[in-house]
């Protein structure tokens, strides 16, 4: 039975072969190896001129199981895939109060210090010798180019920095990420440019606040220890279920509002969250996208300290770095369920054309078979 690889509106179809038999083909998805056979099929033209040429019935009719078979596959792919996207979206919109609520009380705390000097590690400018990259990526493949993007996202960024003699650190988040750079960490043998590892997380299906405070305390302890002067987040910022942009914000040093700023000092705060709801439209898949404002309750004018204030920015910086970390894993995660769920949409129309196509043709074969066989009784009879 041919296996199929159908990505990004290609179809792949088997070529065929000198001999009969089998042969290693690899797979459009994440670089697997599938077994294709060397079945009597090529692509002429465009993507509705299929023909088949050498091909039995029996072959054809397997053929045609087997692009039925994957379609069912990809469709059951990208109706999950569309769930959990609706669960991440909502993880995220869940944590906007916390953190609008952060960055008013760390304004006021702001406010009430104005030309005072203050003393809070995470606020710490210095001058820039080394730089520690959060690089956020999938823990799983068939999502497009999803996890691709960040890599070259990171490895042009890594590029740039050390070609401004500035030195890299790399904490990767997401196993494809991570078995990505060990691969090219420092001290291997494959050639090409080599990446210092400083630790790797697993994204997992759903984080929670437990994984994001493992990861900042790791960063916490590399900046207040001065082993970094800068932290930088790789990751894809969720825009909507067909766009993705990966981005490149500077998490420390953290500024006394709360803001968390992207390498060229504009603030990324999100001020807007859009819900995407997945609904149907003459029998057909859409999605309605509609803006998301969420009520926090205001300050009063006047706010009475119990402790310093310095002592509340101590605590409270840390905080808000936790609540951002965690909003860019749940952003990354919304990003590559979306790109899956994208890439499985595209596979499933790939395999309906090419079953169709396919079809068309096995009925075309058989029906000149059938007329030849009528084509012979009636000669015979005559003769």
């Amino acid at each position: 039975m041919a296996a199929l690889s159908m990505m990004s509106g290609a179809v792949c179809a088997v070529k065929p072969a000198a001999a009969r038999g089998f042969q290693a083909k690899s797979s459009g998805f994440s670089g697997a190896r599938v077994v294709a056979a060397a079945a009597p099929v090529k692509i002429v033209g465009g993507r509705g001129s299929l023909q088949v040429m050498a091909a039995s019935q029996k072959e054809m009719r397997d053929r045609i199981d087997s692009v039925k078979s994957t379609r069912k596959i990809t469709e059951a792919m990208k109706l999950v895939a569309a769930a959990k996207v609706r669960r991440a979206q909502d993880a995220v919109i869940n944590a906007r109060p916390f953190s609008e609520a952060l960055v008013k009380v760390l304004f006021a705390i702001n406010t009430r210090l104005a030309g005072e000097q203050i003393d809070v590690p995470l606020c710490s400018v210095r001058p820039v010798k080394t730089v520690l990259l959060l690089v956020v990526t999938g823990d799983r493949g068939l999502c497009g180019g999803f996890n691709n993007f960040i890599i070259r996202k990171t490895e042009r960024r890594v590029k740039e920095l050390e070609e401004m003699g500035v030195k890299v650190k790399l904490i990767t988040i997401g196993k494809k990420g991570s078995v990505y750079f060990k691969n090219r960490a420092v001290g291997t043998t494959r050639p090409g440019p080599k990446y210092a590892i400083l630790k790797s997380f697993a994204m997992g299906q759903s984080p929670k606040t437990p994984e994001a405070q493992a990861i900042a305390d790791e960063v916490y302890s590399e900046f207040v220890g001065e082993e970094c002067d800068k932290v930088e987040l790789v990751y894809s910022r969720f825009i909507s279920l067909i766009v993705a942009e990966p981005s490149i914000q500077t998490i420390l040093p953290l500024s006394k509002e709360g803001e968390i700023c992207d390498v060229n000092g504009v603030c990324v705060d999100a001020a807007e969250d859009v819900i995407f709801t997945l609904t149907s439209e003459d029998g057909k898949f859409a999605v309605k996208g509609q803006p998301v404002e969420t009520e926090v309750s205001g300050f009063e004018g006047v706010m009475t300290f119990e402790q310093d204030p310095n002592q509340i920015l101590d605590s409270l910086l840390p905080l808000y770095m936790n609540a951002q970390i965690l909003r860019a894993l749940q952003e990354s995660l919304a990003s590559e369920l979306a790109a899956r769920m994208n890439a499985m949409s595209s596979a499933s129309d790939n395999a309906k054309e090419l079953g169709k196509n396919l079809s068309l043709e096995y009925n075309r074969k058989r029906q000149a078979k059938i007329t030849s066989e009528i084509i012979e009784l009636v000669a015979g009879a005559a003769a």
